[in-house]
């Protein structure tokens, strides 16, 4: 049966609905979005399954940083939705992998299998036109195994060594700079976020970056609190799905729309609500924890952000000291 239409549902999730519990992935190209979408959504439905994906262009193509990294917070996360439920290997070794099949077990044995032209993205899975096939074939297993033999853990200490990456924050930064008095390309779409509440001109005493500054709660727990403007726009997606971030200074974040409404006014960080509140205490020279005040930021030398949004679906955020 040949599958071209509502892919997500009828291959990434039904066969969940029916039982199955393993999903194994070997794709040619891979997001960490993607997986922490597929994830969440699955814990979101009360599904259970482990994920269990090999990503194969590498020796060819090489990965992104931001790609890596945010495979590796997934693994390591202790966010209920993906602990212990997600595994990430690399091919490393030639030729590349451009193989798209899509194993589901069942109690160890083999449920239902789909092969075709879907990389395990969200372009693939909802921006393009894609077809997979569903397959009945004893050879699967071996196939994979061949593979397994010749891929690394995202998380091994030598896949550093093994397998290429490149640093995309330095390939974003080259498509805005230019030479002039105008430092940043006018035609990418971008907006400016206030580190400040619009109403009092501070950081927020318990909200934004302050977020965690409450009994019981990680002091580090944060948010960026979007203008009306850009949540009730499409400049973001809307919850539930991820987006990965990536910094001036080459840090990447899977992160999500929240709080308040379905529009979700503020952008948080899933898999570890502290990661955004880490980060700016950092780029601030402020301790992990400490409360963070708009002279903090004016000594810094800037009270907002700005995300860029590029055609990949990813964005890139500035929190440079000295922005033009």
């Amino acid at each position: 049966m040949m599958i071209y239409e509502n892919l997500y549902e009828k291959v990434l999730i039904e066969p969940c609905k029916e039982g199955a519990d393993t999903l194994k992935i070997i794709s040619g190209f891979a997001t960490s979005t993607m997986a922490s979408e597929h994830l969440e959504d699955l814990h979101q439905k009360h599904l259970t399954a482990q994920i269990i994906l090999t990503v194969g262009m590498c020796p060819a193509a090489g990965l992104s940083v931001s790609n890596h990294k945010g495979f590796q917070n997934i693994v390591n996360s202790n966010a209920e939705a993906f602990r212990k439920h997600f595994v990430c290997s690399y091919i490393y070794k030639a030729p590349s992998v451009h193989t798209k099949l899509y194993v589901w077990y069942k109690k160890q044995s083999l449920y239902r299998a789909f092969v075709g032209s879907a990389n395990y993205t969200h372009n693939a899975f909802y921006n393009q036109r894609e077809i997979l096939a569903e397959i009945a074939s004893q050879n699967i297993e071996h196939y994979c195994q061949t593979l397994d033999a010749v891929s690394i853990l995202c998380n091994h200490p030598d896949a550093e060594t093994l397998v290429r990456f490149y640093n995309d924050s330095g390939y974003y930064k080259d498509k805005l700079l230019r030479p002039g008095p105008t430092k940043y390309l006018p035609n990418i779409n971008y907006v400016v976020v206030s580190l400040l509440s619009h109403r009092t001109g501070e950081v927020q005493n318990k909200g934004g970056l302050n977020w965690g500054q409450r009994p019981g709660r990680n002091k580090n727990q944060a948010y960026l609190q979007l203008p009306a403007d850009v949540y009730k726009s499409d400049f973001f997606p809307k919850a539930p799905q991820t987006f990965t971030v990536i910094t001036d200074d080459s840090k990447t974040f899977i992160c999500r729309r929240a709080e308040k409404d379905q529009q979700g006014q503020a952008i948080h960080t899933p898999l570890n609500n502290s990661s955004l509140g880490e980060y700016f205490r950092n780029r601030l020279g402020l301790p992990n924890g400490s409360v963070v005040t708009r002279q903090d930021l004016e000594k810094y030398g800037r009270t907002d952000v700005v995300f860029y949004k590029f055609d990949t679906g990813d964005y890139y955020m500035d929190f440079s000291s000295h922005p033009s």
